[in-house]
C-alpha cells in the first residue's frame, strides 16, 4: 500500500497526481487539494475550480482580481 504524502495514511486505494514535474501520492482529494491547489493572490483561499489569471497572478474569482487592481477580468455568469 502507499502512504499519503500529506497525512501519512497507508491506504490501498491511494493515487498519484503529477503537476509541473512533481508527483505526489494521496489517499483523498482533500489531501491532494491541500498540497497542490494554487492559492488566490488576494484572499489566499485554495482554488479548486478554474479561477482567473492576469499578469502571472491567479485569483479564485474576478472580484478578488478587481481588489488587486484588475479591470479586465470578469466572472462567467
Amino acid at each position: 500500500m502507499a502512504h499519503c504524502d500529506v497525512c501519512g495514511n497507508d491506504y490501498d486505494k491511494a493515487f498519484q497526481v503529477t503537476s509541473d514535474g512533481r508527483t505526489m501520492t494521496f489517499d483523498s482529494f482533500e489531501c491532494a487539494i491541500h498540497a497542490m491547489a494554487p492559492r488566490c493572490a488576494h484572499c489566499d483561499c485554495r482554488i479548486i475550480g478554474h479561477g482567473v489569471e492576469e499578469a502571472g497572478a491567479i485569483y479564485c474569482c474576478a472580484n478578488c482580481a478587481a481588489h488587486e487592481g484588475s479591470t479586465a477580468l470578469r466572472d462567467r455568469a
